[in-house]
């Protein structure tokens, strides 16, 4: 009897999951087309931390969690557009979702294509999946560490290859403090290098061994919620720099930056020489 009540929770737990993943995938796939209308045509404005925010940031927002919300009002939601003079929200549902509306608000509002939607599902504050929509191509990537990876409807197996300063491509974040650049350098000056502004994008070129990895020192929860979900999916390695923000136990809009690295185990390996005092978290 108690082996079929774990068998029923665990079947509960999966459908309660699954639920949330086809919901994930219709709401946004529904912002697409205003996404798409809004691309390189919206005004902006600049946020407190020198951020740029577009009125289009915030209607993706909203039209995402008005749709989640229908369906699982019990869970709580996260976003980077949430005001942030908002007091500290306690995570204690079972579920919470990470979103940054437009990641890679810089090449949207500029009218490069390199940016993103990027949506996390959270279980008592672990990424279980994720979802970034790549505007560049079109296309969906989603995935979780007990799902696999797939873009669109096609399952990927990402290998990465052995470091080879000829072939070996990373992305940084840039502009990069003076210390971390010195720290960096071994890297920079034999390997290639590559920024496409957007951190989602960055970290899921990584999960699809596009990029054997990616460096990210200024970065926010909700830039990497979606990502480290792939990574963990694809067999990857996530790295940070300091504490790790998961289990998520709370929300802010004004959250310190992360540090953090991911990809390949031999690339994290590498950058981890580097900065001995990293935390390893898958």
């Amino acid at each position: 009897m108690g082996n079929q009540k774990q068998i029923a929770k665990g079947s509960r737990k999966e459908v309660e999951l699954r639920h949330r993943i086809n919901a994930a995938k219709v709401s946004l796939t529904n912002q697409i087309g205003f996404f798409r209308s809004q691309f390189g045509n919206v005004s902006s404005d600049w946020k407190e931390d020198d951020t740029r925010v577009t009125f289009a940031d915030f209607a993706v927002s909203e039209k995402i969690f008005a749709e989640l919300r229908s369906s699982f009002p019990k869970d709580d939601y996260c976003t980077e557009e949430a005001n942030p003079f908002d007091e500290v929200q306690e995570l204690n549902a079972e579920y919470a979702w990470v979103l940054d509306p437009i990641d890679g608000t810089n090449n949207y509002y500029l009218g490069i294509p390199t940016c993103a939607i990027s949506l996390a599902i959270l279980r008592n504050g672990f990424p279980v999946y994720g979802l970034i929509y790549d505007f560049a191509l079109d296309a969906l990537l989603h995935g979780g560490p007990e799902h696999g990876i797939m873009q669109d409807n096609r399952r990927l197996e990402p290998v990465w290859q052995s470091l080879d300063p000829k072939r070996s491509v990373a992305a940084f974040h840039f502009p990069l403090e003076h210390e971390d650049l010195e720290r960096l350098r071994p890297w920079l000056e034999h390997y290639r290098v590559r920024g496409f502004g957007s951190a989602a994008l960055n970290l899921s070129y990584a999960a699809v061994a596009k990029l054997e990895g990616c460096v990210d020192f200024k970065v926010k929860v909700w830039d990497i919620a979606a990502a480290y979900a792939l990574i963990s999916a694809a067999g990857g390695v996530f790295h940070f720099n300091g504490e790790s923000p998961f289990p998520l136990k709370a929300f802010q809009a004004q959250m310190p930056n992360l540090r953090c690295w991911a990809g390949s185990e031999e690339f994290c390996n590498f950058i981890a020489e580097l900065f001995p005092a990293g935390v390893s978290s898958i």
